[in-house]
């Protein structure tokens, strides 16, 4: 009995030390505008110092774009039809949506093109892979897409690699981890794929990290995601990948997680202010905005805009 308080004083300290230790991970938060629609499951981008949010869970059509100079929301033409879990990337003063799932759960290879300046969105050569909950990035002007949800609701180690600049699609190496629900993100002249699940299944959540060598067209396992997750989303700032959110059965992760391709290291930055999945990201003028997803596992939804301050 004589030693019971002691006891409670350490672990009170214990517990103040580690809270002490979060509060001091760098970066700092704050709020923008909400996003004027609620969603989880988008497809996010930046393009000429602004952010597009396309598609979601919902099935919303209405393009959110977002001028962070401003603080403000407009929208833009329509997406031609509903999707949820696509890719997209801004590529030479164009947005870029890649693949998803259409009428329900079924993946596409569809890819569509739009342009800011006539508010306009055309269709472009299909993938050659249907697939949803896919990643993709810009390397070298051309556009990645890789691994996600195929056909019969199985990953496909698919990775294709699209040039603008000719309208066509070629193979390249296939992803050694097949997965879905991960981030991918090109920095440094190489492709990194981090996170995931494997099958649509989060409590199936990988940590895996792997890297891409265009030149040697392969790929090679670097240091594994801390936190393993899926319905993540990655940008990259200050020459690192940060990765933020996602969902478990356990519920929504806050983690903010960022690589350091040069040392293969991983350091933890200020935790998100709201936990959540199936949410997008992109960087404008060294800020990083987490924008929508889901504050819950599965179809839950927010507007959330939650800027990052590294």
């Amino acid at each position: 009995m004589f030693h019971r308080p002691l006891l409670f004083v350490a672990i009170a300290a214990a517990t103040t030390l580690i809270t002490a230790a979060a509060a001091q991970a760098p970066g700092r938060w704050t709020n923008g505008a909400p996003m004027p629609s609620s969603r989880t499951e988008v497809a996010v981008a930046e393009l000429g110092g602004k952010i597009y949010v396309v598609g979601g869970f919902s099935g919303e059509r209405e393009v959110e774009i977002y001028d962070p100079a401003a603080d403000r929301w407009s929208r833009g033409a329509a997406f031609p039809h509903e999707v949820h879990h696509a890719a997209a990337v801004g590529l030479n003063g164009k947005l870029y949506v890649i693949g998803g799932y259409v009428q329900g759960w079924t993946p596409t290879n569809a890819v569509y093109e739009y342009d800011p300046a006539s508010d306009r969105w055309r269709m472009l050569a299909p993938m050659p892979t249907s697939r949803g909950a896919l990643g993709a990035a810009v390397l070298a002007g051309k556009i990645h897409a890789v691994s996600g949800v195929g056909a019969g609701g199985k990953n496909t180690p698919a990775h294709e690699m699209y040039d603008p600049a000719t309208n066509v699609w070629s193979v390249r190496r296939p992803l050694p981890t097949p997965r879905d629900h991960l981030a991918v993100a090109a920095l440094d002249g190489r492709l990194y794929a981090i996170g995931g699940r494997i099958d649509g299944s989060y409590s199936r959540n990988l940590a895996v990290n792997e890297s891409y060598d265009p030149a040697a067209d392969a790929w090679q396992p670097r240091a594994p995601l801390p936190t393993a997750r899926s319905g993540i989303a990655a940008s990259v700032l200050n020459g690192k990948i940060i990765v933020v959110g996602g969902e478990a059965p356990s519920g929504t992760f806050n983690q903010v997680e960022a690589y350091a391709p040069q040392s293969d290291t991983w350091s933890e930055y200020a935790r998100m202010p709201t936990a959540r999945h199936g949410l997008g990201s992109a960087v404008v003028a060294g800020k990083m905005y987490v924008i929508s997803g889901g504050p819950r596992p599965g179809a839950s939804f927010s507007a959330a805009n939650e800027i990052f301050t590294p």
